[in-house]
């Protein structure tokens, strides 16, 4: 099974949660809640939901950069974005007992993920999308090769995963170069069956 992380985004009939419960719903065992204009106020309720779901579904919720409510409603950890906390503040607040992890767009920015102690680095775009603001350069299958050998030649363990705009199509091309993961959410939430979508991006391995 290809290891599917999913971040919520919305559509004009699918809403923030409806879309995680539509990832869960097909099997997806990762969920980002991202709200990046929402208040804690706004986004606490949902995320509680979430995490009772994300339990009884034996799946990973991760918040995307809110360190205080991660702790708070002891979800399993948070993402950090390059303007968000700093991993290394985030860890001091969290302890090791949350996931942390951090957004990449270069091998400089993935060493210092890793020296700040962060579990995962999402590493992208891939391609353009536009459910992400303050998009960094496209990195493209070549870009992924190169980083991907050099996380191989310095030996940095840590798992990588691939982000934005990815489609069904990308999957097996993308897990080639290396990367150890995949991210989406348009892809799933523009699909007429969003919850077949996310089984196939799971299966695309067979």
């Amino acid at each position: 099974m290809v290891p599917v992380q999913f971040i919520t985004h919305t559509t004009a009939t699918i809403g923030y949660e409806d879309s995680a419960m539509l990832a869960l719903r097909g099997g997806c065992k990762w969920i980002q809640l991202r709200m990046k204009n929402a208040s804690d106020d706004e986004v606490e309720p949902i995320a509680v939901r979430l995490l009772e779901q994300c339990r009884k579904n034996q799946a990973t919720f991760i918040l995307d950069d809110r360190v205080e409510l991660c702790k708070k409603i002891k979800a399993d950890g948070v993402h950090l974005g390059k303007h968000d906390m700093p991993v290394d503040e985030a860890r001091e607040v969290l302890g090791h007992d949350f996931i942390i992890g951090g957004t990449a767009n270069t091998i400089d920015d993935i060493r210092q993920l890793k020296r700040l102690s962060a579990d995962y680095v999402g590493c992208g775009p891939f391609r353009f999308t536009t459910t992400k603001e303050k998009l960094s350069p496209v990195i493209g299958l070549e870009g992924y090769k190169q980083i991907m050998q050099q996380v191989e030649h310095e030996a940095l363990r840590i798992p990588i995963c691939a982000i934005g705009g990815i489609e069904l199509d990308d999957v097996m091309p993308i897990l080639e170069t290396g990367v150890h993961g995949i991210a989406v959410s348009g892809a799933i939430l523009r699909a007429d069956d969003p919850v077949q979508m996310m089984q196939s991006f799971l299966n695309a391995d067979k």
